[in-house]
């Protein structure tokens, strides 16, 4: 058995039991609200949050102190919170043996009813978004039990509801210390598989990515769409690599890699992390139930509103997490992807490709498919920086290049544009 799999067997599996328990402890608050109480010692924001800090902490116990707990906090206004509401995020951090590489796994933990202001009914948010947020604490116990080269943060947003407020705060954040996120994983509404209308999917997550960056220029814009690179931007290549990690997991899911940044007009906290330029996907249901979200408990014709444990399944909501935690094992695991990866060959049969040289990299993958596929098929493993693909014309190939570690662990794959000359100073 190779030294990945071995690694694989060792991390503990996500009990389905256990998120069950973590879904319930966190509907038992009553109302999440952002806006809700914070000096209430068992029901709103505040209490769930001092819970979640106590689940890291228990974890932390358990790994011989192996996550640290810290509390972020900024004051918010906006149409969702008119006079302004204290966001706090409650953050797991597993210290990697390289200080400035981080993998963040996140969910919002706050809820909400019918009315976006409605701060004093009970709003459960079992499925939107305790799922989310007890994938997290279960990804922590499995993870905790290895040590990475990347920092891994478990990421517990509030504010979502209110304006992706929670996301950004730690996305500002992780640009003020200067972090270089190899990838954030966000998980929003990930514990049901029956949707709208009884409709069940209980065989496929969907995985949301950009394709053209948020953060890009119009120029970069351009430059990716000349290249023929809108598919394999960063956000776009760390749901491939999602996509490859589940297809390895037996009994798992099939991850429908959508590409766009989110659902249709709607959007999570890994929004704020693509307009700084990180990598950033959301995980969400294959079929959502809307009578599940955002509404009032009630019962109208015999159709049951609200969200509440009820409308979940908890062995898929396992499968979604193991994903999660391979995905998250194989990045931190990792060297970061190389930068200024670059080819060219114009009126030539043959296809130069460099790259910047990757710390910790033992060496690297270059991969290349023809212009008319989708998924890479060919590859050439060098330990240098640079490589010829011979009668690999430019004009018909697309190109990535990817580091990899001793153990075999992959980063993303860099896609390899025109090279651009150093700006003048």
């Amino acid at each position: 058995m190779s030294i990945i799999l071995l690694a694989a067997a060792a991390v503990v599996q996500p009990s389905p039991a256990r998120l069950r328990a973590d879904v319930e402890a966190m509907v038992g608050f009553g109302t999440r609200h952002t806006l809700s109480t914070t000096t209430d010692p068992a029901r709103g924001i505040g209490a769930a949050r001092d819970w979640a800090a106590a689940r890291f902490q228990a974890i932390a116990r358990d790994c011989g102190g192996c996550i640290a707990v810290e509390r972020q906090s900024r004051i918010f206004t906006g149409p969702r919170a008119p006079t302004g509401v204290v966001v706090e995020n409650v953050l797991g951090i597993q210290r990697g043996r390289d200080s400035n590489r981080f993998v963040i796994i996140g969910a919002h933990i706050d809820s909400r009813v019918s009315g976006e202001m409605d701060f004093t009914s009970d709003a459960p948010g079992a499925n939107d978004n305790a799922s989310g947020v007890a994938l997290v604490l279960e990804a922590a116990r499995a993870l905790s039990k290895r040590r990475f080269d990347a920092t891994i943060v478990y990421a517990i947003f509030s504010g979502e509801e209110q304006g992706l407020w929670g996301g950004t705060l730690l996305a500002e954040t992780a640009r003020a210390r200067g972090w270089r996120v190899s990838a954030m994983l966000n998980n929003d509404i990930v514990g049901n598989s029956v949707g709208q209308g009884g409709v069940r999917e209980a065989g496929r997550v969907r995985v949301f990515s950009e394709g053209i960056r948020a953060s890009e220029e119009l120029t970069d814009q351009l430059r990716r769409r000349g290249d023929g690179g809108e598919d394999d931007g960063p956000s776009r290549a760390l749901a491939k690599l999602i996509d490859g990690e589940a297809a390895g997991l037996r009994g798992g899911l099939d991850v429908f890699v959508d590409r766009r940044p989110d659902r249709f007009g709607r959007g999570g906290d890994h929004e704020p992390f693509l307009k700084l330029g990180f990598p950033a996907v959301r995980f969400s249901v294959a079929n959502e139930n809307w009578d599940r979200q955002h509404q009032d408990l009630r019962t109208v014709g015999g159709v049951e509103y609200g969200d509440t444990v009820a409308g979940m399944d908890f062995a898929y909501l396992a499968k979604v997490t193991a994903i999660n935690i391979a995905a998250a094992a194989r990045l931190a695991a990792a060297p970061a992807a190389p930068d200024n990866a670059s080819m060219a060959g114009a009126l030539s049969r043959d296809t130069t490709v460099k790259w910047n040289p990757v710390p910790g990299a033992q060496r690297y993958r270059v991969r290349w498919r023809r212009t008319d596929r989708m998924e890479w098929t060919d590859l050439r493993e060098v330990t240098g920086a640079t490589t010829t693909l011979t009668q690999v014309p430019v004009d018909d190939h697309l190109v990535g290049v990817s580091a990899v570690a001793a153990d075999g662990s992959e980063s993303l794959v860099s896609f390899a544009g025109r090279e651009v000359a150093p700006a003048r100073r």
